[in-house]
């Protein structure tokens, strides 16, 4: 059987070739019962554009290039799956790669989507540096998730797409201080030398708010990495015995506070009340389940591939699209501890 060609769905639908090419192109003027009886012929006959002529053309491969450091993160694996939904409704094609936290490699990874020419990119950028900011130039579609590089242009040129983890700090300290905390840690704020991050700012602002006073010894710092966020978590514990809650700024430095509170034989939450962001599968597994400030990670992905995938570039003057968070309260959380209590155990 013959496949349909372009003339063939004009001939149908009694329009010429060019009308036939604006509809499934996007651009130009084509009324809304003339695209209609366009697509109409296209779905009888089984016509289908070829992307590699389309391509051609336009000099664009019609796909969209997304960039983050870790397939196998959680909060990444959501974004991804929120962007294949978004790409498949929109019939896009998303070419996938992972920089794995080392700018060298991100730098790579931008260039390689350039010489694609992809249409669009969505990229969670490393915070060192800011290899993607040469796609504004050029027109492309640039869309950040996640976070924002800090040093990106005062000019808001860039859309971006984050969760309000501010809001998100703030209802977990709110909830702590409510609890009676006073000596509350906070876990895997920027590693040392780099400037402090919207949680550890959300984080400090907060207990100001709330009229208990910051102890910056009781801001442990760590590299985004596993031994990095043991090794803070450790050292807080073992440094500071009258803690008596832990907010972690994340996922690794969550999973850390809880093996080393298990470790230092501290009962959570009678002696130690742990809360994380990213609501991840094992924080409602652990024992207790975790309390955490969930980011909707997936329509995060979502969101940005809209932005992205339809050309819709430019920032409001109201910022980056901020998608709301959750307090998820669960049994990691307990009143505050008496010293008197702490000293029994």
């Amino acid at each position: 059987m013959v496949a349909a060609t372009i003339k063939d769905v004009a001939a149908a639908a009694g329009v010429g070739i060019a009308t036939v090419s604006r509809v499934f192109s996007g651009t130009g003027a084509v009324g809304a019962a003339t695209r209609e009886r366009v697509l109409a012929a296209a779905r009888d006959l089984d016509y289908h554009p070829s992307a590699v002529g389309r391509s051609l053309k336009t000099r664009r491969t019609g796909g969209v290039g997304l960039a983050v450091p870790d397939v196998t993160d959680p909060f990444c694996a959501d974004v991804v799956a929120g962007v294949l939904d978004c790409a498949r409704t929109l019939g896009q094609h998303v070419l996938l790669d992972a920089t794995l936290g080392d700018p060298a490699r991100e730098a790579e990874i931008a260039d390689r989507f350039a010489e694609q020419r992809v249409d669009g990119v969505i990229a969670v950028p490393s915070g060192i540096g800011d290899p993607w900011s040469g796609f504004v130039r050029t027109g492309v579609p640039l869309v950040y998730v996640g976070r924002v590089p800090s040093c990106r242009d005062g000019g808001g040129t860039v859309p971006a797409v984050l969760a309000d983890d501010a809001a998100g700090i703030r209802s977990a300290v709110e909830y702590l201080v409510g609890l009676g905390h006073r000596r509350v840690g906070f876990l895997g704020a920027p590693a040392p030398g780099t400037p402090p991050d919207v949680r550890e700012d959300a984080f400090r602002a907060a207990l100001s708010a709330l009229g208990v006073p910051v102890d910056d010894d009781l801001v442990a710092r760590a590299r985004p990495t596993r031994d990095s966020a043991y090794a803070a978590a450790a050292g807080l514990l073992q440094r500071r015995s009258d803690l008596t809650a832990v907010l972690a700024s994340g996922h690794l430095p969550g999973e850390a506070a809880v093996l080393v509170a298990r470790e230092l034989d501290l009962r959570v939450p009678a002696d130690l009340s742990i809360a994380m962001v990213d609501d991840i599968a094992w924080a409602e597994l652990a024992d207790p389940p975790l309390t955490a400030v969930n980011r909707p990670a997936r329509d995060i992905g979502h969101r940005a591939c809209e932005l992205a995938a339809r050309g819709t570039v430019r920032r409001g003057p109201s910022g980056p699209v901020l998608l709301p968070t959750e307090l998820i309260v669960r049994g990691s959380c307990g009143p505050a501890p008496s010293r008197r209590d702490r000293a029994r155990h």
